[in-house]
């Protein structure tokens, strides 16, 4: 992958909230905020329980 294309998606996991930056000059140094990942998980998880895939045609 481009290092442009990652740069983009890390800013994306950021403004989202999913992940935490810390700036090492010159590096930037990224974790997951951990409690944001868990309700992340619980909304998807909720999400695929409605949609179990019985009665699909595709």
């Amino acid at each position: 992958m481009a290092k442009s294309t990652v740069s983009q998606h890390l800013k994306e996991l950021k403004d989202a909230g999913l992940i935490q930056g810390e700036i090492e000059t010159p590096k930037v140094r990224y974790c997951i905020h951990k409690e944001n990942w868990e309700i992340a998980r619980k909304l998807f998880s909720n999400l695929f329980d409605l949609f179990d895939g019985k009665g699909m045609n595709c």
